[in-house]
């Protein structure tokens, strides 16, 4: 049973979703039944390396305009689209935050999938977008699926457009702006891996920050100001922890603190908890990754779960995962 985010008062029912007011919070919130918007973000996996059967591998989806944009595409991403009333051929846009693979792992399966009838028919390329190494990385994924493309292309059932890659490696600044988006990297410190990329989506005088994986990171907190929201990465372990490799995978990491005080100078409308990485055998119900936030930030955040969506206009509303639903033509 999912955990189910505390202070949130339910309002009313939107089909087989629950959209959830966050007047409680600010009173922009919860008044939207009638905003139009043409900006929505869903967290299609809020996982991590570790195995989970409630959370999907690191993956978020930016409807804005007509285009659809997948930031990471980690466990499962083909399925969680499939969850969200979309096929993975309707996605030709991708951008990698850094090349670690719970953020690459499911990159074949929205890809190749994608370009299949039976998974939306890809009508182009499959672009790509990451740090240094995304080009190689893409190459090297087509020679090892080469069997599999020529082998539809033999039998009739191949999508050569579709089945195609364009990728980019890319440095920091504006790396995709069409028909008013603005898509901005920008370097992060995951320690580890470098370079590490997080993402700023401007749209109409409106944006959302996907940090990526990160330690606390002064350029973000730059970047990020006047997001109407944040999507941020988070990690704990038990207090009386005293494993040097849990310690390590921390450091790699942004606690609820550190977290709280990236919020607090940002000022965000809302902020999300997405690639939750609990260590040492810490249970959500412990972790009390909120009320660690609660410590060094005053504002709304939320726990995010899988295929929870925020819609962003004037005002931001947000709407809980609600029952499964089935791709429509």
């Amino acid at each position: 049973m999912k955990k189910r985010i505390k202070n949130i008062s339910f309002v009313f029912l939107l089909g087989a979703s629950i959209v959830l007011s966050l007047s409680l919070f600010l009173p922009s919130f919860g008044q939207t039944a009638e905003q139009q918007t043409d900006f929505k973000v869903t967290l299609l996996g809020t996982g991590s390396p570790l195995l989970s059967t409630t959370r999907s591998g690191p993956s978020t989806l930016v409807e804005v305009g007509d285009e659809k944009l997948l930031f990471d595409a980690g466990r499962g991403t083909a399925l969680q689209l499939y969850k969200a009333n979309l096929l993975p051929g309707s996605v030709d846009k991708l951008f990698l935050t850094h090349l670690h693979s719970d953020h690459t792992i499911g990159i074949p399966d929205v890809w190749l999938t994608g370009s299949l009838p039976t998974g939306g028919k890809r009508d182009q390329a499959f672009n790509i977008w990451g740090p240094k190494g995304t080009e190689k990385m893409m190459l090297h994924m087509n020679k090892a699926f080469k069997a599999d493309l020529d082998a539809r292309d033999d039998s009739g059932n191949g999508n050569v457009e579709g089945a195609s890659i364009a990728a980019n490696d890319i440095k920091e600044g504006i790396v995709y702006k069409r028909k008013g988006i603005e898509v901005m990297a920008f370097k992060v410190d995951h320690k580890s891996i470098e370079p590490a990329f997080g993402y700023r989506i401007n749209y109409k005088g409106h944006s959302v920050v996907i940090s990526g994986d990160t330690r606390y990171n002064e350029n973000l907190i730059t970047i990020a100001k006047g997001a109407d929201v944040v999507i941020h990465e988070v990690a704990a372990a038990k207090p009386d922890n005293e494993s040097e490799t849990i310690a390590n995978i921390l450091d790699l990491h942004t606690t609820p603190e550190e977290a709280g005080k990236v919020f607090s100078q940002i000022q965000p409308k809302l902020a999300v908890y997405s690639h939750i990485v609990l260590l040492g055998g810490l249970t959500e119900e412990k972790a009390n990754l909120l009320e660690r936030t609660k410590k060094t930030y005053g504002g709304t955040v939320l726990v995010g779960e899988d295929l929870l969506s925020i819609e962003i206009g004037d005002k931001v509303q947000v709407q809980q995962p609600g029952n499964e639903a089935t791709p429509g033509n």
